[in-house]
């Protein structure tokens, strides 16, 4: 089945999500040096990833959007659909935040902006899938619509929770 492509720019009431390129590379650079041993990465290897990203969203039609606060246009993390471990048909949402802009609903809003977004595309079915130990993000996905699906499976983080979410028939 075909898809229109996903938005590439979305407004909510706090929040300016639009695609991302090269010139988010030192910000996502913070991102990734703020997980768990850090990155190797340097700013210049993470602008190659986002401009390779950047084509991939232009030929899948789903992408991770920058979230970047309303009231100064600073940026604050990503939000999206990604293959990851389902299928283009089936995606997954994804997002994460600076550490700094944690505990504010900007996550929840983000996500939630998305996900009405994929479900405009024409899909149905929106997964995700999240560590067990990440209560904040599995308290996102539940204020959502999110459901646990009763598959999990054991990566190299420990066990990984499968949610879902179905577009609600109109």
């Amino acid at each position: 089945m075909g898809y229109a492509p996903m938005a590439t720019s979305i407004d909510t009431p706090r929040l300016h999500l639009r695609a991302r390129d090269e010139g988010d590379a030192e910000w996502n650079h913070e991102l990734l040096g703020e997980h768990d041993g850090g990155t190797t990465f340097s700013v210049e290897d993470v602008r190659q990833q986002l401009a390779d990203q950047r084509i991939r969203t232009l030929y899948n039609g789903i992408g991770l959007l920058t979230i970047r606060r309303g009231t100064d246009d600073e940026p604050m993390g990503y939000c999206g659909l990604i293959v990851g471990r389902c299928t283009h048909d089936e995606p997954e949402i994804a997002y994460e935040l600076l550490r700094r802009f944690h505990g504010h609903g900007y996550a929840t809003e983000a996500a939630r902006a998305v996900l009405e977004a994929a479900f405009a595309t024409g899909r149905t079915r929106i997964w995700s899938t999240v560590g067990a130990w990440n209560t904040p993000s599995l308290r996102v996905l539940e204020k959502i619509g999110f459901r646990r699906d009763p598959e999990t499976v054991i990566g190299d983080r420990g066990v990984v929770v499968y949610l879902v979410c179905d577009a609600v028939a109109s």
